[in-house]
């Protein structure tokens, strides 16, 4: 039984839909508002990327907003990338501190 995702040209919501092979596309609604305009859509997807290569991508002269630095991947991702960049090698310590800080440890030691 496929899942496909379906835009409404009514109130732009996308939803998703069980589609048999005898159900037709005309057959389906909008759960939102109810309007049978839809247009199938893209389904989303994730990408799944090591740190290695998020660091590779990094930017560090692009300036981040606050939500960056609420997912604990991004704790020291920064700092690691530019010292990657100035050849400095900050050694064990700071990447202990910075999986202290991803897990939590950190701030538990500070209070």
């Amino acid at each position: 039984m496929p899942i496909y995702e379906y835009e409404c040209a009514a109130c732009a919501k996308v939803s998703s839909h069980v589609v048999l092979g005898s159900r037709r596309r005309s057959r389906l609604a909008c759960p939102a508002c109810g309007a049978a305009r839809l247009k199938r859509v893209m389904s989303s997807f994730a990408v799944v990327s090591s740190e290695a290569s998020r660091l590779a991508e990094f930017d560090t002269s692009r300036p981040r907003d606050e939500s960056f630095y609420r997912d604990t991947r991004n704790v020291g991702l920064w700092a690691k990338k530019r010292a990657k960049e100035m050849g400095a090698d900050l050694g064990s310590k700071f990447e202990e501190t910075v999986e202290k800080a991803r897990s939590g440890k950190l701030v538990k030691e500070m209070l």
